[in-house]
């Protein structure tokens, strides 16, 4: 890629939300993360947002967050994914900015798929499913499970998006001026004590095409990481009811610009 003219924001923003991720940290993912973007020749800036974490993660977050001045640690209450994400997003000062699971299930360098959309797309976003996507370890219940969730998605929110949920997505910075700030049912929450992560993708594409952005899914690699987060039966009820809530907040009048 070729270096990208200098501005007083770098080029991308790298958002990377956290809740009790010392098991990850283990494997090394905070460094392969850091090692790829000081490779690259645009400007860059690594945003870790932890979402309340209660198992050490925070504080090793302080002291890797003295590698480079390019990284920005936010903390917040544990109020859940969709605030956390929210929350760096909005700190980030890239002319795109992604966001991509601490576990690196996508690794960061699939961005160099997503980047040549730049120019035609203000929305790109990972797809597991579309044709030349990889998947890797994925029980077959979940995969299932997920294609049974992606149809209810589009009956009831996002037609044409086959892959709503893989969290490796990018948006221009004009995009998530006017998006990010509008989430609602996945804004600003109170605290909690689950690590519910929902199906705040939803609502944020959902705000998207409602402000007319048109959104590019890309192919790209994803391989399943084993967590004890996720009730695939419970969640995937919990983020059904959130869907209609989105729809219902459309209704009031909510997302309104």
């Amino acid at each position: 890629m070729n270096k990208m003219p200098l501005t007083s924001a770098p080029f991308l923003s790298v958002v990377v939300p956290s809740y009790n991720e010392m098991h990850n940290i283990s494997r090394g993912v905070l460094d392969q993360m850091l090692e790829y973007l000081k490779k690259q020749s645009f400007d860059w800036e690594l945003i870790l947002s932890d979402d309340g974490s209660s198992d050490g993660t925070f504080e090793v977050l302080e002291d890797f967050a003295k590698k480079s001045k390019h990284i920005v640690l936010l903390k917040n209450i544990h109020a859940g994914k969709g605030p956390t994400v929210q929350a760096g997003m909005l700190k980030a000062k890239g002319q795109w900015r992604l966001f991509t699971d601490f576990d690196q299930s996508t690794p960061l360098k699939e961005v160099e798929l997503l980047l040549p959309f730049t120019d035609q797309y203000e929305i790109v976003i990972g797809s597991r499913e579309i044709s030349g996507a990889r998947r890797r370890r994925e029980p077959l219940h979940r995969h299932v499970m997920g294609k049974a969730f992606n149809i209810l998605v589009q009956c009831l929110a996002i037609p044409g998006i086959q892959d709503t949920q893989c969290g490796f997505k990018l948006f221009s910075g004009k995009a998530t001026e006017k998006v990010f700030p509008k989430l609602f049912v996945y804004g600003r929450q109170p605290e909690r004590q689950d690590a519910f992560t929902g199906a705040f993708d939803v609502e944020a594409l959902y705000i998207a095409r409602k402000f007319g952005f048109h959104i590019k899914e890309v192919p790209i690699f994803w391989q399943h990481n084993e967590t004890d987060r996720v009730s695939p039966i419970k969640d995937s009820l919990r983020m059904l009811r959130d869907i209609v809530r989105v729809r219902l907040v459309d209704l009031s009048g909510k997302y309104k610009s």
